[in-house]
């Protein structure tokens, strides 16, 4: 962790004058003073994420739980399942799962939080998102005062991991029937320690303080939670004191803002993956010759330390290497003979001007790439140049939405990706969404049979070495047919100023709004 702490006073100055000793102006100026006194204690604080959103659905979205909205039954904590709405969990058979509610939580609308307010959220979820459907598994639910009894349509031994999910948040559902859907999805009803006052789509949302919160009155008044994913105004925002914590500053911008007395960076090793998609519905794409050369094209060194300048680590598989079920092999280096032969091997030969071509048609690619993290623009102009000196021809289009333009187009080739790989300490959900057809992150419609077969194994199985074996046995799978390309595992880059207390950053990237938070 890479910070600078400077502790000191804030000093404030004022002066009251006053005239005349008639009872009148006094008991005015004790108004005055008292007003004064009431604006001094609240406590505003100002947090800029790096991407924006348009809804505040959160079953549809994961900035609801992030602004401190809405609560799981199940929370991630040092990579251990913690309790939270959920006080207690156990299974009766393979498919039976039975959910203990805390007592004693309201939502913001002050209904009473029980059994089956969380069946008619969990009903909720499954309806507005489809993606829901698979990742749970419900096929029915019972409630019974504080017990929720949950049956699986099929043996799914990471329920109370998946239902640390964002998109499992628990709303009062019924509050949609009378406030409308369109309302409801900019002001959802949830049990956090904060509920939305003002919400402005793609530009920010504004909560204030629940005080009958379940688990202690929050220490802030209001917090303004805005989005903007431009990296250099994220970071010009924190040095002028227009934000209190900025998400993923540049770390070319590091080293300026640590020189502030009252400012400082966290930089801290998270669970996140920043890798390349590969489209394998265009024909080059499919040849796993071409997929391998591309992966041998990629400087993950000169990304960890040249772009990212130390904040990260070269990548060898999908999941992080301190994780049990990560991948203890090197990191693959840049080697362009190597892809050239690769390419050579695949039917393309080099003209005259030294670039590839099959058949008469150049090796030239589409790669995506968007703003919302700062790097992996920079990522994909390095492949380009590294591509170029072996014989490959690289186009770099910025789009502005990457998840919505993966899942409208399939013209592109290649796209610059970063993901949450095990967020819940397990490798199931990023195998599950990623590689299955018709999972959520498999925009590229990834489908291996050998390792459909394993994942499906894996989510029948209960015991923890075995599913670890499992997962890694997927990894070596995904190392050998390449649908992707693992750059590196980056940092959680945050700024923040030193008026902040009581919160750091998590590498899991959900709990970024708590009720301790607070300001000196």
């Amino acid at each position: 962790m890479r910070s600078f702490k400077f502790f000191g006073p804030l000093m404030l100055s004022a002066a009251l004058l006053l005239t005349g000793c008639g009872a009148q102006d006094q008991g005015a100026a004790e108004k005055t003073e008292a007003t004064a006194s009431q604006k001094e204690d609240v406590k505003k604080v100002t947090m800029i994420y790096n991407f924006k959103t348009g809804s505040m659905d959160p079953h549809n979205g994961a900035v609801p739980l992030r602004a401190g909205v809405v609560e799981t039954l199940v929370r991630m904590e040092n990579l251990e399942l913690k309790p939270w709405l959920a006080t207690k969990w156990e299974s009766k058979d393979e498919h039976t799962w039975v959910f203990t509610i805390r007592e004693g939580v309201t939502f913001h609308d002050g209904k009473s939080l029980d059994a089956a307010a969380v069946k008619a959220s969990f009903e909720r979820a499954l309806a507005v998102n489809p993606k829901n459907v698979g990742a749970l598994k419900i096929a029915s639910m019972e409630a019974n005062g504080q017990e929720l009894t949950i049956v699986t349509s099929e043996p799914n031994p990471a329920l109370p991991s998946d239902l640390v999910n964002p998109q499992a948040a628990i709303v009062n559902a019924e509050a949609e029937a009378t406030m409308g859907s369109e309302k409801f999805n900019t002001a959802p009803v949830g049990t956090g320690p904060f509920k939305v006052k003002q919400f402005t789509p793609d530009i920010e949302v504004v909560v204030e303080r629940y005080d009958e919160y379940w688990d202690g009155q929050p220490k802030l008044n209001e917090l303004t939670f805005k989005f903007n994913e431009d990296a250099n105004v994220r970071a010009l925002a924190l040095q002028s004191r227009e934000a209190d914590i900025v998400y993923q500053v540049p770390a070319e911008t590091i080293d300026v803002i640590q020189k502030v007395n009252d400012l400082r960076v966290e930089s801290l090793a998270g669970l996140r993956v920043h890798f390349l998609l590969y489209n394998q519905q265009k024909p080059w794409i499919q040849d796993v010759r071409v997929r391998k050369a591309m992966d041998l094209l990629l400087n993950r060194e000169s990304i960890a330390n040249d772009i990212m300048l130390g904040n990260a680590t070269p990548a060898n598989g999908p999941f992080n290497t301190a994780l049990p079920f990560g991948s203890k092999e090197p990191a693959t280096s840049l080697d362009i003979e190597g892809a050239k032969k690769l390419l050579e091997e695949a039917g393309f030969e080099a003209g005259a001007n030294g670039l590839l071509a099959k058949d008469g048609q150049p090796l030239k690619l589409e790669l995506l790439t968007y703003q919302g993290r700062p790097e992996l623009p920079l990522m994909a102009q390095l492949l380009q140049s590294d591509a170029s000196k072996a014989g490959v021809t690289i186009d770099i289009k910025t789009v502005e939405n990457i998840d919505t333009y993966l899942r409208e187009n399939k013209d592109w080739d290649l796209a610059t990706y970063s993901v949450l790989s095990a967020p819940r300490g397990d490798g199931g959900f990023f195998l599950n969404s990623a590689f299955l057809p018709g999972g959520s992150l498999n925009a590229a419609d990834v489908n291996i049979a050998s390792l459909n077969s394993l994942v499906e194994k894996l989510n029948g199985t209960v015991e923890l070495q075995e599913r670890l074996q499992l997962t890694q046995e997927a990894v070596g799978i995904i190392k050998e047919e390449v649908p992707h390309s693992y750059a590196v595992y980056p940092n959680i880059i945050v700024g923040m100023n030193e008026r902040i207390v009581d919160w750091s950053p998590g590498a899991e990237e959900y709990y970024m709004v708590t009720h301790k938070m607070d300001v000196k």
